[in-house]
């Protein structure tokens, strides 16, 4: 369990230092899965596969949100091989100049000290 905090703890640095792009190649299998709740406005599916594909969509992601506020709380762990980060994020859509509270809740799985599959919830509205 003690590695599954580590790692949980390093990803949630990451993301509280808005890492969140660099930490994919060092913390995600090459065949990692990001699964979202519903289909993102600038995507056309809800599965992403592979960790160049993960990295992608957090770039493009980047490309059409700034981001004014992120808050990661966590990891909520789930021994033998899962955490749990909760998002709080303030955003503005660049294309729209529409500002967003954003927030949700993701699980983390981990095998062979990386992560395989991130899976996330949204607060409905």
């Amino acid at each position: 369990m003690e590695d599954l905090v580590e790692i949980g703890r390093s990803f949630v640095q990451a993301m509280r230092e808005r890492r969140g792009i660099s930490n994919v190649d060092e913390m995600y299998a090459e065949n990692a899965q990001s699964i979202e709740a519903v289909v993102p406005p600038v995507r056309q599916f809800r599965i992403t596969k592979g960790r160049d594909a993960i990295k992608a969509k957090r770039e493009d992601w980047l490309v059409t949100h700034e981001i004014h506020e992120l808050d990661a709380d966590g990891p909520y762990v789930h021994p033998p091989n899962r955490f749990g980060v909760r998002y709080r994020a303030e955003v503005t859509q660049k294309s729209t100049g529409k500002h967003i509270t954003l927030r949700e809740i993701a699980i983390y799985s981990v095998e062979d000290d990386k992560i395989i599959l991130e899976e996330f919830f949204m607060l409905p509205k």
